[in-house]
């Protein structure tokens, strides 16, 4: 760092809780993962590939302090388990992929169903349908037990938009592809956080930070069901980067050590 003192928070500027969701399965060369590509319109994240997720809605902390809709919690505050819902809802908006089974069965549901209720996408995306409405009408129970807690990167102070946002990882349903709404995100691929870091360093996507060091973690890991063992125990240190700039004029980050990301310093191209 250029000074020893901290960045003081604006307190203008709210944090935002956002859930993002590491969409995970097994593949004949390894694990591969569920990105998609925003839109270069949108004003976060304009053209970047990064995993399905977006800021908390009102009504998830609804649906998870509600026992008709979240029977058990499985030990979970609300505060949780409305996170999760919020990952859920987040990942059925970009991806079509519906992590949510019928009350009383222990399975999710059928790709048939998740293709059904997609038609709701864009009206639940636009908030002119709520997501506690699908959940009523249809049965549904969402599946926050199939989550698990992986990172959480808090927005470097003093930046004009500050996100809280928490990263789960989920196995997809094997029978459930996943396409990218057409509207947030242009596209949308399956492929191995390799592959993805490979993609990144040739130039062909932009990887923002906190996505480009959470697939080198998760790359390390090896399978998908090896991950979401590994994040079913590891204890998860919270991410503030602090921004410095080097006499050069590029960015660096400076994280927690302990966080596990190989580092603790990194000159980047831009926070």
């Amino acid at each position: 760092m250029s000074s020893g003192s901290k960045s003081v928070p604006d307190p203008s500027k709210a944090l935002r809780t956002a859930s993002t969701v590491l969409l995970l399965r097994e593949a004949a060369g390894g694990m591969e993962i569920f990105m998609v590509q925003r839109n270069r319109q949108i004003e976060f994240s304009s053209g970047a590939l990064v995993f399905p997720g977006g800021s908390m809605d009102p009504d998830d902390r609804e649906i998870a302090a509600n026992p008709a809709l979240v029977a058990d919690r499985g030990g979970l505050d609300i505060e949780t388990a409305a996170i999760r819902i919020g990952g859920i809802r987040e990942t059925f908006e970009e991806s079509g992929i519906l992590l949510a089974r019928q009350r009383g069965s222990a399975s999710l549901v059928t790709a048939a169903k998740a293709a059904e209720l997609g038609s709701h996408r864009e009206a639940l995306d636009e908030g002119k349908l709520r997501f506690a409405d699908i959940l009523r009408q249809h049965d549904l129970v969402p599946a926050i037990d199939l989550l698990a807690l992986f990172a959480h990167w808090i927005t470097p102070v003093n930046l004009p938009k500050r996100f809280d946002t928490h990263f789960l990882l989920a196995l997809a349903p094997p029978d459930q592809i996943g396409k990218h709404d057409g509207r947030e995100s242009v596209d949308s691929v399956w492929l191995s956080p390799k592959a993805a870091l490979e993609a990144a360093e040739s130039g062909r996507y932009n990887l923002p930070f906190p996505t480009i060091r959470n697939l080198i973690k998760l790359d390390k890991l090896g399978t998908a069901q090896a991950a979401m063992d590994h994040a079913r125990t590891m204890s998860v240190v919270t991410v503030v980067p602090e921004i410095s700039r080097n006499a050069d004029g590029t960015t660096r980050l400076r994280i927690p050590l302990e966080a596990g990301y190989d580092g603790d310093v990194f000159d980047v191209a831009r926070p």
